[in-house]
């Protein structure tokens, strides 16, 4: 199988190593900066633009959630993986999105629904019956709790903790560290223990 990958960064080069032990035995990178020609050993083939002509599995490793949504609704005609590490512990009825990833160590439990572009990073956990809008991202050792639910693109910072039946809205930044443990309903970046909003 063959994969192709946008964005030839950090964050790219894990999700090729999550597609290549799930089967894609053949994988390159398309990047618009010209001056990068590898993302690990795989060969970065050209400039984004070049995913109009791609016909296998398409991927967007872009960490800014509105770039990754920009990308994905430009190719919206094809097709996207969902990249699962193989040590991910993802519950049967779990729900997960095109074009999302899942990270080694990362934990989902039963009920959760992941939207479209997602990142559940290394280690993070998503518990049962959460709900994660399109284009969210739970950063590395971030957890929430059961029945949290999370608004379009929305960052969960590393190391972050949100208590159970919390709601956050959409375009929100949780800082590293943070914890939530009353709903939030204004966009902005919240910080601390507990979080508050920051100017």
């Amino acid at each position: 199988m063959k994969l192709t990958i946008i964005g030839a960064s950090g964050h790219g080069k894990v999700a090729a190593d999550i597609a290549n032990r799930c089967g894609y035995d053949i994988i390159e990178f398309l990047d618009d900066n010209t001056a990068v020609k590898a993302c690990g050993k795989w060969r970065v083939v050209g400039k984004t633009d070049a995913a109009e002509e791609v016909e296998n599995d398409l991927f967007v490793a872009v960490g800014s959630a509105k770039t990754r949504r920009a990308i994905t609704e430009r190719f919206s005609d094809k097709n996207f993986a969902t990249l699962i590490h193989p040590s991910a512990v993802v519950a049967d009825d779990v729900k997960i999105g095109a074009g999302s990833a899942v990270m080694a160590g990362a934990v989902i439990n039963p009920g959760a629904v992941i939207g479209k572009g997602c990142i559940i990073n290394t280690c993070a956990s998503v518990d049962h019956d959460c709900v994660l809008g399109d284009y969210c991202h739970v950063a590395v050792g971030a957890h929430l709790a059961g029945t949290v639910t999370a608004g379009e693109e929305t960052w969960v910072g590393a190391g972050a903790t949100v208590s159970n039946n919390v709601n956050i809205c959409g375009g929100c930044m949780i800082g590293a560290g943070a914890v939530v443990i009353k709903s939030i309903d204004t966009p902005g970046t919240y910080v601390g223990v507990p979080a508050k909003k920051i100017k």
